[in-house]
């Protein structure tokens, strides 16, 4: 890390050039996750995950300055130098957020050269640089004791105004084990042709790596007399970094990521973004691309009335049950708001549809007394009618505004009574209606996954909500998983084909199966 150490002029703000590593917004650096946190402005690159800016506040200016190889700039270099002395000397904390590492073939050099000429304070937090990500994640080691003890970064793209090139291809050919080459795909011929001219082996192994780190990422192998072909064959265009030497020979052991099981697979998760995280960072170990969609959006309920009713009462009760986190956490919320805590809950049994549900409960401090070996509300009725709850049992049933009837007439059935208290409510999300249609017209989708009826019936709602037709013609050749049998009775009602559904309806059941699917029912 750098940083000037010149007395910074009163009212004016600091830059920070921050590595945004190679493209896997998780390889991001502490430091520059921290910076983000607290920025008033954000200039980033069309090489920056855009995921990075979620941990940006919202209130926060956003400027797009990305230099897009082959295409339309948004900023000339000089009116990024100039953008970020401006809204410096504005008395903003400015991240400038830059693909791999600011001082790697990144320009940064240049824009601290601005800002030190303009007295503004900086700092410079160093990324991983794509060079040793692309290798990495292609399954190459760019050094190798039985294979090379050097390496050198070459840019394929040098400064189109220079009148010679100070690259000295005569010793760089045969002067470095492994040659890592940034932006070279365009001069990719050129290349290979003035390393060969100059001593290096026609038949020296070759990787080109597009996308490192990412679930976009594409590899292909050559030598330096045929990779030219090859790229052109496999219709590799920027972004893609170029790896030379014998290296990249190990590339059939050692590769990794692209052999996981749900690698490249493009998977939409319709939880609520609270809830989504763990859905989302179980399938991204697995190698997915994922898209959140929230098909969900949670509210209180506007009379809470009939549950304060039921905690002044709470004593009549002999049970309580819970059949979702956010029953849990809606009625917690409440609870607490009267200035009450779980000890008001003393006296009747409380009772889980499943494992989430109880470890969300022991967040408060209390241990389940059921939780059903079927994680369904047909399991939990079940558990509670082989529990002696019947005739004469009071049961208290906080859940959402909306749902399944299926448990309250159970029981009531069987001689209970049952007082229904909504807690919360699904509002379907207005947002992206529009974004994700075009990408099921697109057949940008393979799979599409459903955690309840709600975001089944919400799904719906956003793509095709009055014609069953285009619905099936949308959702043409994308699979289908749902967690439990309720929800995928819900997409069957809709004219839909489940492919998906685990044998237990838990989070990490639910992405076991869908792995399961990929390895043993796909080609």
């Amino acid at each position: 890390m750098t940083e000037q150490t010149r007395t910074p002029k009163k009212n004016t703000g600091k830059v920070y050039l921050v590595g945004a590593g190679p493209g896997d917004p998780n390889l991001i650096t502490l430091r520059g996750k921290y910076l983000l946190e607290r920025a008033d402005v954000v200039v980033y690159d069309y090489l920056a995950n855009k995921k990075l800016l979620t941990h940006v506040p919202s209130s926060a200016t956003f400027i797009y300055a990305g230099k897009k190889g082959g295409g339309l700039h948004a900023f000339t270099q000089e009116g990024i130098n100039r953008l970020l002395v401006e809204k410096a000397k504005e008395g903003n904390m400015v991240v400038r957020l830059k693909g791999g590492d600011p001082f790697i073939f990144g320009r940064g050099g240049e824009e601290i050269e601005e800002l030190a000429a303009e007295g503004i304070p900086f700092e410079v937090v160093p990324g991983v640089t794509s060079a040793t990500a692309a290798a990495t994640y292609a399954g190459i080691p760019i050094t190798h004791r039985e294979y090379t003890a050097s390496v050198a970064f070459v840019t394929g793209h040098e400064d189109p105004t220079k009148k010679y090139s100070n690259l000295q291809w005569d010793k760089l050919a045969t002067g470095a084990g492994t040659i890592v080459i940034y932006m070279g795909i365009k001069n990719l011929p050129s290349v290979t042709q003035k390393l060969i001219t100059h001593g290096r082996s026609p038949d020296t192994p070759v990787a080109v790596v597009r996308w490192a780190s990412t679930p976009k990422q594409r590899s292909v192998e050559g030598t330096l007399e045929t990779i030219t072909q090859v790229v052109k064959d496999a219709g590799i265009t920027p972004p893609a970094l170029v790896i030379i030497g014998d290296v990249v020979k190990l590339r059939s052991t050692i590769d990794w990521f692209e052999k996981r099981p749900l690698f490249s697979k493009r998977i939409v998760v319709t939880r609520t973004r609270e809830q989504a995280s763990e859905l989302v960072a179980k399938l991204e170990e697995n190698g997915a691309a994922c898209f959140e969609y929230s098909t969900i959006h949670i509210e209180r309920v506007a009379d809470y009335q009939p549950l304060d009713k039921a905690l002044a009462n709470i004593v009549s009760y002999d049970w309580i049950l819970f059949t979702s986190i956010n029953a849990i956490k809606y009625f917690f919320n409440h609870l607490h708001s009267t200035g009450r805590d779980s000890r008001s809950l003393a006296g009747p049994k409380i009772a889980v549809v499943g494992k989430t549900t109880a470890e969300e409960l022991g967040r408060y401090g209390i241990r389940a007394d059921l939780l059903p070996d079927t994680f369904t509300g047909e399991g939990l009725a079940q558990s509670l009618l082989e529990s002696q709850v019947g005739k004469g049992s009071k049961i208290l049933l906080p859940r959402a505004l909306r749902a399944s009837e299926v448990l309250p007439e159970t029981l009531t059935d069987a001689g209970a009574e049952v007082d229904v208290v909504p807690v919360y409510q699904n509002v379907p999300p207005q947002g992206r209606k529009e974004e994700l249609r075009q990408q099921l017209v697109q057949g940008d989708i393979d799979l599409v996954t459903f955690t309840s009826s709600s975001t089944v019936t919400n799904f719906i709602t956003m793509v095709a909500p009055e014609d069953e037709e285009e619905l099936k013609q949308l959702m043409q050749g994308v699979t289908i998983a749902a967690i439990g049998p309720i929800t995928a009775e819900t997409i069957r009602e809709a004219g839909l084909q489940v492919h998906i559904q685990p044998e237990r309806y838990t989070i990490a059941d639910m992405v076991r199966a869908i792995v399961r699917y990929y390895q043993t029912e796909q080609p």
